[in-house]
């Protein structure tokens, strides 16, 4: 029986607007199971920042309840959340949020210094991580003398560098062009084939048909799940 690693239930956010409250989620109820890859699509305003929010314990719902590999997130106060996110959940971001006066590999390095990780320890499990997305070569370049696909090989190495159970990427390849963004999926399918666990939020089906199934966000509700299979691929 493969291991549920999410289950959300029932969840329910609302934000006041002015004099109107708007419902950003409304009953969310879905689960994600280890090793999965599971991609959430819809336009903007559909909910699903919201939803990425609350998967990445960035903000809590008002209510339902989420349980992250056992913990109820609902019930746990900020510095609790914020462990979490350090260990549990390796975030991949649209503008790679990499900082320029470092190399790449001291940006990945980063997350791990959190952990309170020795030097030399740090820097081979940095190397590695950049080893898996066939980007080690320019470990000593800075970010601004690289390509915006090997800026976002480094960004997924560094959600990678201390080994979280979950990878949540936010419009991973948003800010790339169209042959680069293959690039970026085929190194995201390639680390689920290695039995990550990826969850890739979109707003295109192009992308997310790519992953192994595929759940449609609209007015705060999810409306449709489809069934898809990626390929194994290998990073050259």
């Amino acid at each position: 029986m493969v291991e549920a690693i999410i289950h959300m239930r029932d969840l329910v956010k609302q934000y006041k607007m002015g004099d109107n409250v708007v419902t950003a989620l409304d009953h969310v109820t879905f689960t994600v199971e280890k090793g999965d890859f599971v991609a959430i699509v819809g336009p903007s305003g559909s909910g699903k920042s919201t939803l990425m929010n609350m998967i990445g314990c960035l903000d809590k719902p008002d209510q339902g309840e989420y349980i992250l590999e056992g913990h109820t997130v609902n019930t746990l106060k900020d510095v609790q959340l914020a462990k979490i996110r350090n260990e549990n959940i390796g975030f991949i971001f649209q503008n790679f949020n990499l900082l320029g006066r470092l190399t790449a590999v001291e940006n990945v390095e980063l997350p791990l210094i959190y952990r309170g990780m020795k030097a030399k320890e740090r820097r081979e499990c940095a190397l590695r991580s950049l080893e898996q997305v066939g980007i080690v070569d320019r470990a000593n370049h800075y970010p601004n003398q690289l390509s915006g696909g090997q800026q976002q090989r480094v960004a997924i190495a560094r959600a990678l560098a201390g080994t979280p159970p979950i990878l949540l990427a936010d419009e991973p390849t948003g800010a790339l062009d169209s042959k680069t963004s293959q690039e970026i999926m085929d190194v995201l399918i390639q680390l689920n084939n290695e039995d990550h666990t990826i969850i890739l939020i979109t707003h295109d089906r192009d992308v997310a048909q790519k992953a192994k199934r595929m759940i449609m966000i609209s007015d705060g509700r999810l409306t449709e799940t489809e069934g898809t299979q990626h390929e194994s691929v290998h990073i050259h």
